[in-house]
């Protein structure tokens, strides 16, 4: 037997799925990635890819992740198109808590407004970031698009699997 590609790829996407109200998934989505502060980075551009375990913060509705350098940015430079993962562990089988987010990745200017921003906020010195043979770079990702992935929401009446378009 051939494996069904796109009948697996459309698995996600059923028309009798029950959805929650918009509000209250973004509200649970928000909950969701503030208990979190490490997610995996998926980059790539032709046939190179990568995915990064890296820290990020998360400030109204945008990631922001510190970077020292790395493959990610052969991916950055040419697709600016990433998808983050942020998940729980889980003995369980049957309880599932995890997320993807696919957004827009912009690398910041060194020492722009943003920049500076964001080290304040992580309280990290300007000047010794200014002192780094090679400043810290920063990502944000303005997300798109998140699958969310709960199975709790079976509690509520909805199905475990919501979408939801930024």
């Amino acid at each position: 037997m051939m494996m069904d590609y796109d009948k697996a790829a459309s698995f996600w996407g059923r028309k009798d799925s029950k959805k929650m109200d918009e509000a209250a998934l973004k509200s649970a989505a928000d909950e969701f990635i503030g208990k979190h502060k490490v997610c995996a980075l998926a980059t790539g551009c032709g046939d190179f890819v990568r995915n990064t375990p890296i820290e990020y913060n998360y400030i109204d509705g945008i990631f922001w992740l510190f970077s020292e350098g790395g493959l990610k940015f052969k991916a950055l430079k040419d697709n600016k198109n990433v998808c983050l993962a942020i998940y729980e562990e889980s003995a369980e089988f049957g309880s599932l808590h995890g997320m993807q987010i696919e957004g827009v990745a912009d690398v910041i200017e060194h020492f722009s407004e943003e920049y500076i921003q964001l080290l304040e906020y992580k309280k990290i010195p300007v000047d010794a970031v200014k002192k780094m043979a090679e400043p810290i770079n920063l990502i944000k990702i303005t997300p798109k698009e998140i699958d969310f992935l709960n199975t709790d929401f079976k509690k509520d009446g909805v199905d475990s699997r919501q979408h939801l378009s930024l």
